[in-house]
């Protein structure tokens, strides 16, 4: 039962990820078919190699740094991208299997931590405000409201609201509800997509999704950043989810191994053809219902595996469902602000400029950049050097170098 309450908690993510991937040009249904068998092998890692309650499935966030980092902005083609997961992946299976994880922990400061997590929930905001409609390109300003009367944004608002009253009276599948809702009122608008989904199941398209590699840019000073960034993301974003959610099951000795688990999965989805999975938020969902074993994730992923059947009903899902779940998943990781300290100036202002520069920049890797190189610096600049570990200045050098590179 846990595993099925996390299912249907957790299912809207084979929808948002696929919509999220195709955007980088990858073809629809192998983004889904891709997104399934991720978060089906993820969760049986989970459940048999570490017998932990925790779904794995493709990360918020890290699907948007995919797409319009990896992609949009550093010009990559998806291929490329897919190449970049897995050797991210392969770095996050050497933390996790070794003693680098607490080291890389312990080195990396807890402002810089909190802020790539403010700063990725921001973009997130801005993306489904985007997609929703209701933002757009101004003529006196960069942003400007949307066409009021535009069918879309109204579809959007009205789903926005449902999606939040179902979030917050916590009724289980709440955002899987909202999609359904969503759905039925572009329905009624007349703004479904246009049904050029395929009516029935064809691996055909993921043909170009799975082992789809590009080693020809691997050297480039943008793939080596890339990595980088994905992998301080992902390890201690996962490294915080694992601990907490092993901790409310009452599991903690489950956490390395449920890390070490995220990691394989990680390295794996490079291969499938998806952007780096996580132990998602929702997993509270499955120990608030009674999950303390791996039984409860092989469920859930025996279920993703089922869900394959329901790709050409997924394909006909509108922008104005899958946007509101992008706000409020951003505004969840937006909350983690509060977490940030702000009375040390040296602490606070490195923070705040990486946040701002991830939905500015559009680039979640420039915005850690900048982030990683104003710290060491303020801390010089104050007489401070002592408090910042020689690997910091070590990344922060190699991120002056990466923008240096554009300069020549």
């Amino acid at each position: 039962m846990a595993g099925l309450v996390g299912f249907f908690t957790i299912a809207y993510i084979i929808a948002v990820n696929s919509f999220i991937l195709a955007e980088s040009g990858m073809p629809l249904e192998g983004a889904m078919i891709a997104t399934i068998l991720i978060s089906f092998v993820g969760c049986l890692l989970m459940g048999f190699w570490a017998n932990a309650p925790i779904l794995l499935v493709p990360g918020m966030g890290i699907n948007v740094m995919f797409t319009y980092t990896f992609v949009h902005s550093m010009g990559m083609d998806y291929r490329t991208a897919l190449t970049l997961v897995f050797i991210s992946g392969v770095l996050f299976v050497a933390v996790a299997f070794t003693k680098l994880g607490a080291i890389l922990n312990r080195v990396i400061p807890q402002s810089l931590k909190v802020a790539i997590t403010v700063g990725i929930g921001l973009f997130l905001i801005f993306i489904g405000l985007e997609k929703g409609a209701i933002i757009d390109r101004g003529t006196s300003s960069m942003i400007a409201l949307g066409d009021l009367s535009d069918p879309k944004l109204i579809a959007t608002v009205l789903t926005l609201l449902i999606a939040l009253v179902l979030f917050l009276r916590n009724i289980t599948g709440h955002f899987l509800w909202a999609m359904i809702a969503g759905t039925a009122i572009a329905a009624l608008f007349g703004i479904l997509p246009d049904g050029s989904g395929n009516e029935e199941i064809s691996l055909a398209s993921y043909g170009d999704v799975f082992g789809a590699w590009s080693f020809d840019s691997v050297l480039s000073m943008a793939f080596i950043v890339g990595t980088f960034s994905l992998t301080m993301v992902t390890v201690f974003e996962n490294i915080g989810l694992v601990q907490a959610h092993t901790a409310a099951a009452g599991r903690p000795e489950k956490a390395e191994r449920a890390l070490q688990a995220t990691s394989l999965s990680a390295m794996l989805s490079g291969l499938f053809g998806s952007s780096t999975p996580v132990a998602t938020a929702e997993t509270g969902a499955v120990i608030a219902a009674g999950g303390r074993t791996g039984l409860s994730a092989v469920t859930a992923g025996i279920l993703f595996l089922l869900s394959i059947f329901f790709i050409p009903v997924i394909q006909y899902i509108p922008d104005n469902a899958v946007a509101p779940i992008l706000l409020i998943i951003g505004g969840l990781m937006v909350q983690n602000i509060t977490d940030l300290e702000t009375s040390d100036l040296t602490e606070a202002f490195p923070a705040i400029f990486l946040i701002a520069m991830i939905p500015f920049t559009q680039s979640i890797a420039d915005g850690v950049a900048v982030g990683f190189i104003l710290y060491p610096l303020l801390k010089l600049a104050s007489g401070r050097a002592r408090e910042v570990a020689t690997p910091l200045y070590v990344i922060a050098v190699l991120f002056i170098l990466n923008f240096a590179v554009y300069l020549v």
